[in-house]
């Protein structure tokens, strides 16, 4: 059952899946309507959850549930994970490529292959400082605090020279 975001209390579980380009507007709302619909039928063993998404950068898609209301299984992650394989499939872009890094450069938000981010950070184009998505995090807490992190606060900071 789907509610606002922002009702979510700060303990919900989160999973965020990044896109290998910017969505356009039109896809902004076929994802919005997608998301709700799918988050107004999503179940665990036949009881709803209580879940919400929101889109950061026009490239970032963020599922949420409420594990207060009831906690999510396998089964139903399973169902969120093919909710977003059709989301790629239909918009023809990557959501779930976990080589792919993001970081910003001033406003501009990059996405560079791993392998890029590494060289990258041997050539300090990439520093301590540098803010990176920290898509690890698993509680809307934590991707409201430490998403937007410098490198060095993250995993990333194995890279940095």
């Amino acid at each position: 059952m789907f509610t606002e975001y922002k009702n979510l209390p700060n303990n919900s579980r989160v999973w965020i899946y990044q896109s290998d380009r910017e969505f356009t507007i039109k896809e902004i709302e076929f994802i919005a309507a997608k998301a709700e619909e799918f988050i107004n039928s999503w179940t665990r063993h036949g009881d709803n959850l209580k879940g919400s998404f929101t889109i950061k950068y026009n490239q970032f898609l963020v599922l949420a549930v409420d594990e207060n209301f009831n906690n999510v299984s396998g089964c139903s992650i399973d169902s969120s994970v093919r909710f977003i394989q059709e989301l790629e499939s239909e918009l023809k872009l990557d959501l779930m490529d976990k080589m792919n890094i993001t970081f910003k450069e001033g406003e501009d938000i990059n996405l560079v292959k791993l392998h890029d981010f590494q060289r990258f950070a041997k050539e300090r184009k990439v520093t301590q400082e540098t803010i990176v998505f920290n898509n690890m995090v698993n509680t809307k807490e934590d991707f409201e605090n430490n998403w937007e992190i410098p490198a060095k606060l993250s995993w990333h900071k194995r890279f940095l020279v």
